[in-house]
């Protein structure tokens, strides 16, 4: 069997990483498998997994979330699941700071952390610190922020907007299309919340020193239709498992509050739409299909950042196991591991 295409790994910086803790880094698309291949890796390596997942930090927020299994959990310790409240306000900034310390932990015990998840804002967080020291905003208050410049531009038009970002920032301005609202809308949110233009946080990202030595795995399907028909019946599935009634029980104990991020997690939002008998079930889970979809690009272009270890699943019409893909890598990660 060929190996899945991969291309070579350069690091996330280009300053030397002699000395640095090691990590190994499993990034992809929502429902693209990397839970399991973590897990996978974990037990080659002897190796404990830190979730880099927005809402998976959330305490009963499990199935809409796709928590790992109780037993995966029971192959290999798991950190970084149920560490708050979804009334919490926990930005990215307090995940590079808790993520961080366990990390530590993990490497004084002479395990290798394996950090398993896809919101691409906590692993920036984690890998460039200093990206974040500043920014102290809670979730909460960027959702607040967004709402209220996309209302703007609701209201003044796209162009209004874009004049806004032009007096900030004139090189973002002149490579964000006035017709693309959220980036606009997004490079304004990066200022009125650090202080610093998107333009130069880019440069700090590019620039900036990584406190670890981190090897990036990114699962890209080559079959954009397969991992959407995977994402389809993992919602299927999610319904099945009741994830309606899960919702139902956080609503009623004033768990999903309005303005939170958790109660615009996605397949939450939806059902609390329903809830408020706003659209039926059936419409619920396709809204949920559709929204998982959308975020899966926008983690696809997030990802393609990153200088990384490329593995492609799919495979003459099949996606490959977790067993064969961590198998097509080992050489990579027993390299990585003794260099």
């Amino acid at each position: 069997m060929d190996k899945p295409k991969m291309i070579a790994v350069t690091g996330v910086t280009g300053d030397s990483q002699k000395d640095k803790p090691k990590i190994i880094a499993v990034t992809g698309a929502t429902a693209s498998g990397k839970s399991a291949l973590a897990v996978e890796i974990a037990e080659k390596l002897s190796g404990e997994i830190v979730s880099c997942d927005s809402m998976q930090i959330y305490r009963g927020m499990d199935i809409g979330t796709a928590k790992p299994t109780k037993e995966e959990m029971r192959k290999v310790p798991h950190h970084m699941i149920n560490v708050c409240e979804p009334t919490d306000n926990y930005s990215a900034a307090d995940f590079s700071d808790e993520a961080s310390i366990k990390i530590s932990e993990i490497t004084s015990r002479g395990h290798v952390p394996i950090i398993c998840g896809g919101t691409g804002m906590y692993l920036d967080s984690l890998l460039r610190p200093t990206s974040f020291s500043e920014n102290s905003t809670s979730d909460e208050d960027m959702y607040k922020i967004r709402r209220s410049l996309l209302e703007f531009a609701e209201q003044n038009g796209a162009e209004a907007l874009h004049a806004r970002l032009r007096e900030i920032d004139p090189y973002s301005a002149e490579n964000i299309h006035p017709n693309n609202i959220k980036r606009v809308a997004r490079a304004i949110e990066i200022y009125l919340t650090t202080g610093l233009t998107k333009t130069e946080t880019d440069r700090m990202t590019r620039e900036g020193s990584s406190p670890y030595d981190a090897l990036i795995i990114n699962l890209d399907y080559a079959d954009r239709k397969m991992l959407y028909s995977r994402i389809d019946r993992r919602v299927d599935i999610m319904m099945n498992s009741g994830l309606y009634n899960e919702v139902k029980s956080l609503y009623a104990r004033e768990k999903l509050i309005a303005g939170t991020t958790a109660a615009q997690a996605i397949g939450y939002k939806e059902i609390l739409s329903c809830l408020r008998g706003e659209i039926s079930v059936d419409a619920a889970a396709e809204l949920i299909k559709k929204n998982s979809r959308n975020y899966a690009k926008r983690q696809i272009t997030w990802f393609k950042r990153y200088d990384s270890l490329r593995l492609i699943p799919d495979k003459d019409g099949r996606v490959m196991s977790c067993e064969e893909l961590c198998g097509s890598i080992e050489p990579n990660l027993e390299r990585f591991i003794k260099e």
